[in-house]
């Protein structure tokens, strides 16, 4: 995907960027790369595939919920900043937090929000599991992409989310998932609200994007600690 192409898609998706917005897309994928060499980020380099993959890919949770009416959102296990960055860069108001496990990732997203020049956004070096103990119901939305199958990322994501929130992972396929899912999704209180299903432009993969409503707050006795979350899926 071109950065012409990128932009003629995103319009696709309702959404027109600045030159500036531009530039930091740009820059962003200059700092991926460079950081790459250093540490882990992605085993995709190329520019085409990032704007495509990483960044386009990372837009279309807006085929769920429109973000110019959200205040808050958090990415869990962000990464190298995907969805998180991208959603921040095309909605400036947007106040993110991304949380990742991995301090080095925690180093490389402050350098990339300093370069950027990004306000109303934080990073957390947490486990999510551990974070979720203690920050309870403050996101209107929480998003994760790629990170665990969805019964361990319910438990993981929805305490965080504020009742009434939206909890809004971005898959691949995702069907089987769902069905495994039926106990996280009664035990933290969480109601289907859509599911979309399409095609990225180009390669023309399969991703699937579910939209989660929480009717009620999460008990106490969740997000469990990761061993046993693992071990024993809800």
């Amino acid at each position: 995907m071109t950065e012409s192409n990128f932009v003629l898609e995103l319009s696709k998706l309702g959404i027109e960027i600045t030159e500036k917005q531009k530039d930091q897309f740009q820059r962003y994928y200059e700092l991926l790369v460079e950081w790459n060499e250093k540490i882990n980020l992605t085993a995709i380099t190329e520019k085409e595939a990032v704007y495509l993959k990483h960044f386009y890919d990372s837009a279309t949770i807006i085929k769920s919920i429109d973000l110019s009416a959200v205040e808050s959102l958090c990415d869990i296990g962000t990464g190298a900043g995907f969805p998180g960055i991208v959603l921040k860069i095309l909605f400036p108001n947007l106040e993110v937090t991304l949380i990742d496990a991995l301090e080095k990732r925690i180093k490389f997203l402050n350098i990339v929000i300093d370069e950027l020049g990004l306000e109303k956004i934080n990073t957390i070096h947490a486990r999510s599991e551990e974070y979720g103990k203690t920050n309870r119901e403050i996101f209107d939305v929480v998003t994760a992409r790629a990170v665990a199958p969805l019964p361990i990322l319910i438990e993981y994501c929805v305490p965080l989310v504020k009742e009434h929130g939206y909890f809004i992972p971005l898959k691949a396929n995702i069907s089987q998932e769902i069905l495994e899912s039926k106990g996280a999704i009664a035990k933290l209180e969480l109601s289907i609200l859509e599911k979309i299903e399409f095609e990225l432009p180009i390669e023309k993969s399969h991703r699937t994007i579910i939209k989660f409503i929480k009717n009620k707050k999460t008990s106490p006795n969740f997000p469990r600690k990761n061993a046993e979350i693992k071990k024993k899926p809800l």
